[in-house]
Order: structure tokens, then C-alpha cells, then sequence
């Protein structure tokens, strides 16, 4: 029955209770049809709420598998992931991948939302230096003043850019150097608003010091109260090496305190002397917080001699913490007192994963004075890691995606349910490759992202239109 008819019957029973009816026997018939029709739109609607909702992916090729697999959906899960014999005819709603690559969704592990789309206000960073950036930042916060909605509407467009790209899981920095803390209230509303499409972890940043910059620790304490996810240091930056290393034992009696995890921008710097990964990695291990912690950028370790690293790399390995390397950013920043020979200001990569140490790869920024450019796309980036860390060879290129995908999820703590399994979520994405080397060489797009069982992205690949161009040419002939 129609829900208008019921609306219908009901204004009649409110009309017949308040009316003086000559028919009683009408206004009883009516009360039994009101019943009879109430109860079986109940029924109706329990039997839609307990309906399955079905969709089959064919011919999916999952990265690190030469096979093809069927992935079926069933209410947000996966329900069978198999590999696939022969074509599947179904009568429910079936996508045919035609052997596209599906991998889970891209993790994007280091960023600052708040700062996305700043570049160039008040003016640029000439020298290109981090300090600058800092400098430009600090004068930007005090002359701007920006209000919530502002932060929100650059942050907002950096998200939608990176959903775009197939990522799902985000990990953004904030500074928390302001009193008022606007960046933080501005992106714990969007973690909220944007949940349906990706997760997003917060870390509170202390980007002028925590020690150096005034109550720097009790925002630290404050933001801890607002919700966020993992709490940052920038120990390199303190007034002293004293300040630097009371900065990390500090988040780290805060974070063990709290059940926080931790990400520290350590040493960025060129400096070879600059040593607080040591300390960082020495509390991860005596703390036992282990892998909750995690360096950021450590391109001081470019510049260390061979003899220190090793002995470095016995702590780093009984850590057991992460490392995030930002290629294009750090490219960027670093080497810029150098004359000849240039440093590359990118950390060891090469030799931490050979060590059996998880590093993730993250974009950093997005047009703010750290980074003039920058794109959204995670491929491209792992591209222009590979190249700035001599990790071309076959093994390293069809593996590379790992950066940004089972890497990166260990980094954000977020491995249980990450990634394809029976059982488990149904998240991923499928580019328009159909294997792992050719989705670093080509740099392909994202065609579908899928979160809990729902498409929120399709894309049509771009086509050539063939036809017309032999047209075109045989005129020309």
C-alpha cells in the first residue's frame, strides 16, 4: 500500500474519533483497515532494512598477484574474494574490471591540511629554506588571523583533491602554536564531516617549539582534550639541543599517558650533528611505545658517515618505529647551503627498508611556503621517490606502491581490516593499469574507490578517439 493512502486513512480514523457518526460499523471497518495496512507496512519495512545489498567485481587483478579475482559485496563487507576460473553471470549488479588493478585504498601519511593552498600570503619563500617557511608561517598567523571557515575551505578543497586520487586515510599535522588553536577546532569538524569518505588522523604540532614557544605545553594539554590522534614535536627547531630532547621525552610521557600516538618532524635539518632520532627511537624502545611512534623526515641522516648509521640502525631496528620520507618536499627544502657537491636531503630509504624497517612515503604539503607546488597524486610521488633514492631497480618499482598503501597503514596504526580480505571491509581502489609495474610507469587514474561496500568514486579513462585521428591524417595525406 501506498504511504499516502495510509497517510490518507489515518486523517480519516482523526476525523471519525472527533465526529459524531451516524455508521459506526464505518468508522470500525476503517479502524481494521488502518490496522491491517499499519501492520504490513511494518512488515515491509523490516523486510527493506534487512535486505542484502549485493555487487560483484570481476576480472580484478590485485596487485602483487598475476590472478584475476571476483570480489562480491555484500552489506559493506567482502564477502568472497576468489580467484576466478572463468567469466561469472550473475543476476545482481556486476562490474567487470576486465583485468584492472585493485589494491586497497592509498594512505596518505604525513601532511598539513591547515596550511594547503597558502603559498605565496603574506609573500613567498625566495630562499626556499624551511626556516623561512617557518618565519613566513609565524608572520602569516599574527597578520591574517584566519578565521575557522577559511582554514576549512582550503583544507576542504586539499581533501576532495586527495579522494579524488584514491586515498582514504589521511594523516595531517596541525599547529597547535596559536592560543586559539583555530586550525585544530577547524579540522576536528571536517574529520567529522568528511567521515563517509576518509578517515582522518590528527597530530598536534607545535611548528614554532613546543619548550621555545609560549605555553607551548599546556596547548599540547589542551589539544590532547579536544580529541587529537598522536601528538608532534619539532626538536630541531627548540632554542637549545636541551629543549629539543625535553620536547620528545615530553610527548612521550603524554602520549603513553593518553594512549596517543606519535609522529615527531626529527631532524630535518642538514645538520650531521643533529641527533635527536636517536633520542626518539631510544624512548620508543624503553617506553615500549614502539611502533605507535613514528619519524618524519630524519633528512639530517643523509649527512650522517657510515659509521655512526650503523650503530644508529641497531637502536632503529630494536625501536621497531616508523619512518615517513617526503620526497618532493624535502627535495625541495634541503641542500639549500650547499654549493657543489648537493645534498639530496632525503633519508635513507634505500637502506632502512633493506633493513626490514616500515617507511612510508607522504606529500607534506600542497602550494603552502614550505612547497610552492604539489600535486595530489600519491603515484607521482612514489615516482619521484624512487628516482631521488636510486630505488629503480624491477623489485623496488613493482613493490613501490607499498609506500602508500601497507607501509602507510602501519604507520597510522590502522592495519587490522586494511587490507582485501573475506571478511573485512570492502575499501579499495582500481586503477586503470593491469599491473604493478605499469602503475608507476604510466601514472594511472583512479577509476573506482569503493568505502563500506559503496562506490564514491568512478571515472571514465580518457580516450583517444582513433577514428578521427586517422581521419585527420588521411585528409592531411
Amino acid at each position: 500500500m501506498h504511504i499516502l493512502s495510509l497517510v490518507h486513512l489515518k486523517k480519516n480514523i482523526k476525523t471519525l474519533k472527533v465526529t459524531k457518526s451516524k455508521n459506526a460499523t464505518r468508522r470500525t471497518n476503517i479502524c481494521r483497515y488502518w490496522i491491517q495496512y499499519t501492520l504490513e507496512a511494518k512488515i515491509t519495512i523490516f523486510k527493506i532494512r534487512r535486505r542484502k545489498y549485493i555487487m560483484i567485481f570481476t576480472n580484478a587483478k590485485l596487485y602483487g598477484s598475476n590472478e584475476n579475482y571476483t570480489i562480491e559485496i555484500e552489506n559493506k563487507k567482502i564477502k568472497k574474494l576468489k580467484s576466478q576460473q572463468c567469466n561469472i553471470k550473475s543476476k545482481k549488479e556486476v562490474i567487470d574490471l576486465k583485468g584492472k588493478l585493485v589494491l586497497p585504498p592509498f594512505v596518505e601519511s604525513h601532511i598539513h591540511l591547515d596550511y594547503a593552498f597558502s603559498v605565496g600570503d603574506p609573500y613567498w619563500n625566495e630562499s626556499g629554506t624551511l626556516f623561512e617557511a617557518i618565519h613566513i608561517w609565524s608572520k602569516r598567523k599574527k597578520e591574517k588571523k584566519e578565521t575557522k571557515s577559511q582554514i576549512k575551505n582550503r583544507a576542504t578543497k586539499a581533501i576532495n583533491s586527495l579522494i579524488k586520487n584514491g586515498v582514504q586515510h589521511i594523516r595531517s599535522h596541525v599547529d597547535i602554536t596559536s592560543p586559539e588553536l583555530t586550525g585544530l577546532q577547524a579540522l576536528l569538524e571536517l574529520k567529522s564531516e568528511f567521515k563517509k569518505w576518509i578517515d582522518l588522523q590528527l597530530v598536534a604540532f607545535p611548528q614554532e617549539g613546543l619548550i621555545s614557544y609560549p605555553n607551548g605545553e599546556e596547548l599540547m594539554e589542551e589539544s590532547i582534550k579536544m580529541g587529537v590522534d598522536a601528538l608532534g614535536a619539532i626538536p630541531h627547531y627548540e632554542l637549545t639541543e636541551e629543549d629539543g630532547e625535553k620536547s620528545i621525552k615530553k610527548i612521550t610521557k603524554l602520549a603513553s599517558r593518553h594512549n596517543k600516538l606519535i609522529d615527531v618532524h626529527c631532524d630535518e635539518i642538514d645538520n650531521p650533528q643533529s641527533k635527536f632520532l636517536e633520542v626518539l627511537a631510544g624512548e620508543a624502545y624503553k617506553t615500549g611505545m614502539k611502533n605507535m611512534v613514528t619519524a618524519s623526515h630524519t633528512t639530517a641522516m643523509g649527512s650522517y658517515d657510515n659509521s655512526y648509521t650503523q650503530k644508529l640502525f641497531k637502536l632503529l631496528y630494536l625501536s621497531d618505529i616508523n619512518f615517513i620520507a617526503l620526497p618532493k618536499a624535502n627535495m625541495h627544502l634541503q641542500g639549500r647551503n650547499d654549493t657543489y657537491p648537493k645534498r639530496r636531503g632525503i633519508t635513507r630509504v634505500k637502506e632502512l627498508v633493506e633493513s626490514g624497517m616500515n617507511v612510508s612515503f607522504g606529500l607534506d604539503s600542497i602550494k603552502d611556503p614550505w612547497y610552492p607546488l604539489g600535486s595530489t597524486s600519491l603515484i607521482n610521488m612514489v615516482e619521484f621517490g624512487l628516482h631521488a633514492t636510486h630505488m629503480t631497480g624491477y623489485k623496488d618499482i613493482i613493490t613501490a606502491l607499498d609506500f602508500i598503501t601497507t607501509n602507510g597503514a602501519r604507520t597510522l596504526n590502522i592495519t587490522n581490516n586494511y587490507e582485501l580480505q573475506e571478511g573485512g571491509d570492502a575499501n579499495f581502489i582500481v586503477l586503470d593499469v593491469q599491473s604493478d609495474y605499469e602503475a608507476i610507469y604510466s601514472q594511472p587514474q583512479v577509476v573506482y574507490s569503493v568505502r563500506q561496500g559503496e562506490i564514491i568514486l568512478n571515472c571514465t579513462p580518457a580516450e583517444l578517439n582513433t577514428s578521427e585521428s586517422a581521419s585527420f591524417l588521411q585528409q592531411k595525406e
